[in-house]
Parts: C-alpha cells; structure tokens; sequence
C-alpha cells in the first residue's frame, strides 16, 4: 500500500505551491517523514529540502512538502492534475 494517499488542492496549498515551493499531500497516519520522502521522491523523480507534518483533528496526516529550488512545486502540480 502506498503511504502517499492524495495531494490536497485548497486555496492554502495552491498559495504555498506559488509563494513557497510547497506541495500539501495527505499521507498515511503510520508513516514517518524518511518514509514519505524515499516514497515521492522514487515516484515522482523530484528533489525534496524539508519535510513538516501534523495530525489534523479528522485524524488524517498532512505533510507539507518542501521542494528544492530546482524541482519547482507548480511541475509536480501539473503532472498530478492540480493545476
């Protein structure tokens, strides 16, 4: 089973994707921040600086991911249907 679930496309995340580099992906609760990063990585061929994560009051993981400067976020967007 994959730990990466979905990507989250809310007025917050397309405002980090655009001022921060940042993608926002809700991923399983059991994963550790390694984990996510070896996962999106391998699967979308991309450069990851930092990685935040916190459990929401519904009980679901988020991840706010941190690309590096030369994986721009808006391309990963784009190839998962975001944008």
């Amino acid at each position: 089973m994959s730990l990466i679930k979905y990507p989250l496309s809310t007025e917050k995340s397309i405002r980090l994707m655009e001022l921060e580099n940042k993608l926002i992906f809700i991923v399983d609760r059991n994963s550790n921040k390694k984990e996510i990063k070896k996962e999106l990585e391998k699967t979308y061929d991309v450069k990851i600086k930092k990685i935040n994560t916190l459990i929401t009051p519904a009980g679901k993981k988020k991840a706010y991911i941190t690309f590096s400067d030369e994986t721009p976020a808006i391309d990963l967007a784009t190839k998962l249907g975001i944008m």
